[in-house]
């Protein structure tokens, strides 16, 4: 992992992206369900963003509305300052042919067309741009596959004809392409075995260096975040409950949801901050936790008390490092003080 880019002062450049105020609700009538609330995320040029969450947080809502598939009931979705959310229908088509962000799915074998060769399918972004020059097209399709580690040999193969790894990298291969600024990469190595996996997050780090990219990974997988991201942004029922630094939030996890994810998975390191037993075992009355309205994580919180009857605000408790928690200043605390009650029974 390497530093965080700094986020530039008020008087340079605007985010690459900046999501501001985001709701989205779908489905219509009885059946709708809000599934953003509030959401708030700047990226950088050259920034790796981990997006993490249980299913059904919203990360990928947030990914499809970002690249204009899902479409905000509020708020504002920017690319370079320009407010790509409010465009109108040929405008949008417009700035997506200029390929500014690309959407890598979770599973390539369903979202490469089967009929296709990679050739074909490499190259379908440019022809949805205008592009018409075969040899021009074949010389980008060639040395997008090149930089994801795919020679010639694959050209004229069907994603049935090759490894799951491949097809990932190919699914990859496409996005680069069309020459994009952001990539977002949702569940990208969930379905790869772990010398695959590796070498897909080693690849997408090496991108993010050779091209100046900025790229936000979305996984469950805590313990590949942990050597790849520059950040670390967690999402739980659709509201962002901490953003910060990678190194630090894993090492001190200011929301007890981002403490309970890490607890949950023992190889993000080997001195976890908590354990599963502190973030179970400890807290306050259930009486005092709070029904709708109030914090979104309070009904599953052993922390949670009066103060959480009312839905924190996403608050600045560092550099580039903000939480949605009441107590975020005294549950850890009280975390600790009660495994030492509890004794060496519940010690991790």
């Amino acid at each position: 992992m390497t530093d965080a880019p700094a986020a530039p002062d008020s008087v340079a450049a605007p985010p690459l992206l900046a999501v501001e105020s985001v709701d989205v609700t779908l489905g219509r009538g009885w059946r709708a369900n809000q599934v953003l609330s509030g959401v708030d995320l700047d990226v950088w040029p050259g920034e790796i963003v981990g997006l993490v969450g249980e299913t059904g947080s919203g990360k990928t809502t947030l990914a499809r509305t970002v690249v204009g598939l899902v479409h905000p009931r509020r708020g504002r979705i920017l690319f370079e300052g320009l407010p790509i959310s409010a465009l109108r229908r040929g405008a949008l088509r417009a700035q997506r042919r200029r390929g500014y962000v690309q959407l890598v799915f979770q599973d390539p074998l369903r979202s490469l067309d089967p009929d296709l060769t990679v050739a074909e399918i490499v190259a379908e972004g440019l022809r949805i741009r205008g592009e018409t020059d075969r040899g021009e097209i074949r010389q980008r399709v060639t040395s997008a596959l090149e930089k994801v580690g795919l020679d010639a040999t694959v050209l004229e193969r069907t994603p049935g004809q090759i490894s799951g790894g491949q097809r990932q990298r190919v699914s990859i291969a496409r996005a680069l392409a069309v020459e994009p600024r952001l990539l977002i990469c949702d569940e990208p190595v969930s379905a790869l075995d772990a010398s695959t996996r590796n070498y897909v997050l080693r690849l997408l780090e090496e991108l993010r260096t050779s091209l100046g990219l900025a790229i936000v990974i979305i996984s469950h997988d805590l313990s590949s975040l942990a050597g790849i991201a520059d950040r670390i942004v967690v999402l739980y029922r659709g509201r962002i409950v901490e953003d910060g630094p990678v190194d630090r939030v894993f090492a001190t996890p200011r929301h007890p949801y981002t403490a309970l994810l890490m607890a949950s998975a023992p190889s993000v390191q080997h001195d976890r901050p908590f354990s599963p037993q502190q973030l179970r075992r400890s807290g306050s009355d259930p009486a005092l936790q709070p029904g709708p309205g109030g914090c979104v994580f309070a009904v599953r919180c052993p922390f949670a008390a009066e103060v959480c009857a009312t839905q924190p605000a996403l608050a600045t408790i560092g550099e580039r490092w903000s939480v949605a928690c009441h107590r975020h200043e005294e549950w850890s605390e009280l975390a600790q003080t009660a495994i030492r009650q509890e004794g060496p029974a519940h010690a991790r």
